[in-house]
């Protein structure tokens, strides 16, 4: 069935014909997540990138959060002279970008020549994917995301160094429907767009945090589910920018706030069936197969060597509290919101729920570290843990996840599992992008350092 607000080429030239659509947007995602790309005049695009792609400098892929080109890439460099990298349309991806006026979107892989760029993050979630078909599975999976609403503008916001912010909400509003009308207006425009622009929503909902809220978009492909995710974001940013509003997706915005996570769905099928759902028993977890149990087998093993893709800055780790919603400790359960990993549903509905990533995660990293690692538990038959009952904040036997971006980064550049997965050329160029992350933190001087050193010390 047709997603409302998808494109294909030939109703994007009927609706730039009737002057609907004039701009489109040629984007794709950065290591942030962020999507980075140009805007073609709508005939133009018809005319000539829609076939034939669009350039764009490779410096992209090695810049950090303030767009500065960072040294020692390899992919990209000054002695390189960077140059071009080739920007091919995803015409599946192609959808009306709602919350723009008259404006289509469609997102790009990154090839050089005619091969994906294996550094690009959707290239390495294409990767994995192709692994998952050729041992016979299609993947399916949802991510949920969480943020944080304010009444300040993103420019005052800036402009105050990021202090006295708003929250759109006085008290805790989880699942508080008074609460969260007094946000609707941004909401429901946000659920309205994204409709419109092929990201079928499910649902909204408060959060456990000061104007913290929740919006849920139906689960898909996983490439179709990394890509609404992106467009998600984008949406959501800019419908807030334009009504005066800003929403932040850093894992833990405030000390004494909750955390904002992005709980990741995945399930494995063969044709209609669902390969989770079997004959078998996992603690009490019923009719389930071994594809379901090697897949969360491998999947808890190499949380470790791929911490970097689920928790990316500095900011990520201090999510990680007990008793916060956020997992700290790497098990798994039946229905249970402590861990790490919470197995739902049952029959075609029985999947696997990583409640590691935050908001901050980039979507097709984080899908691909969790598609590479499950996929890696089934080739090896890897038997996960035993499933645990009761509150995992409580058991201190338990591993628990990393605590810092420099002890996640020390794992992943050094692990055998992640240069297998996703090749050393790519675990080398993250290692690079994640330390340039941490030597940039631990360089700056922070408003904590003020208010505790600058009279007392």
């Amino acid at each position: 069935m047709k997603v409302k607000g998808m494109l294909t080429i030939e109703e994007l030239g009927s609706r730039v014909s009737a002057e609907e659509i004039e701009t489109v947007i040629v984007a794709f995602s950065d290591h942030y997540g962020r999507l980075m790309g140009k805007r073609f005049d709508a005939e133009f695009f018809l005319q000539s990138i829609a076939q034939h792609g669009t350039h764009g400098c490779d410096y992209l892929l090695t810049t950090d959060m303030e767009m500065e080109p960072v040294p020692g890439y390899e992919f990209a460099n000054w002695e390189a002279g960077y140059g071009d990298f080739h920007l091919v349309p995803d015409l599946n991806t192609l959808r009306t970008a709602a919350w723009l006026d008259r404006t289509a979107l469609v997102i790009c892989d990154i090839k050089d020549d005619k091969d994906l760029t294996v550094e690009a993050p959707r290239s390495i979630l294409t990767a994995q994917l192709d692994k998952a078909r050729t041992m016979g599975y299609d993947v399916m999976a949802a991510s949920e995301l969480e943020y944080y609403t304010f009444t300040n503008s993103y420019r005052s916001a800036h402009e105050t160094g990021y202090n006295d912010l708003r929250p759109l909400g006085w008290y805790l509003e989880d699942y508080h429907i008074l609460q969260g009308t007094r946000s609707e207006e941004f909401t429901a425009a946000a659920r309205r767009h994204l409709k419109n622009s092929g990201v079928p929503v499910e649902n909204s909902k408060g959060e456990w945090g000061l104007g913290q809220h929740e919006l849920n978009v139906r689960y898909a492909p996983i490439l179709d589910m990394a890509d609404r995710h992106t467009v998600y974001k984008q949406c959501l940013r800019e419908l807030a920018d334009q009504m005066g509003l800003s929403v932040t997706f850093m894992a833990k915005f405030d000390e004494d706030q909750a955390g904002s996570s992005c709980h990741l769905h995945i399930s494995l099928w063969t044709g209609d069936d669902n390969a989770f759902t079997g004959g078998e028993t996992l603690g009490p977890v019923q009719q389930t197969s071994d594809v379901f149990r090697w897949f969360l087998g491998g999947w808890i093993k190499y949380v470790p060597d791929v911490m970097p893709f689920y928790a990316p800055t500095v900011n990520s780790y201090k999510r990680f509290v007990d008793a916060s919603w956020a997992p700290t400790r790497i098990a798994w359960s039946y229905d249970n919101r402590t861990a790490g990993f919470r197995v739902v549903g049952k029959g075609k509905s029985l999947r696997i729920e990583c409640r590691i990533p935050g908001a901050d995660c980039n979507p097709y990293l984080a899908f691909a570290a969790s598609l590479a690692s499950g996929l890696q538990g089934i080739q090896e038959k890897a038997e996960p843990p035993e499933c645990f009952a009761g509150d995992v904040y409580a058991a201190r036997h338990l591993p628990g996840v990393p605590l810092t971006l420099n002890e996640a980064l020390h794992t992943f550049e050094n692990s055998d599992f992640a240069k297998q997965a996703f090749g050393e050329k790519v675990v080398r160029h993250y290692s690079h992008f994640y330390r340039t992350e941490t030597e940039a933190f631990e360089k700056a001087v922070t408003d904590w350092e003020r208010k505790r050193y600058f009279e007392r010390i």
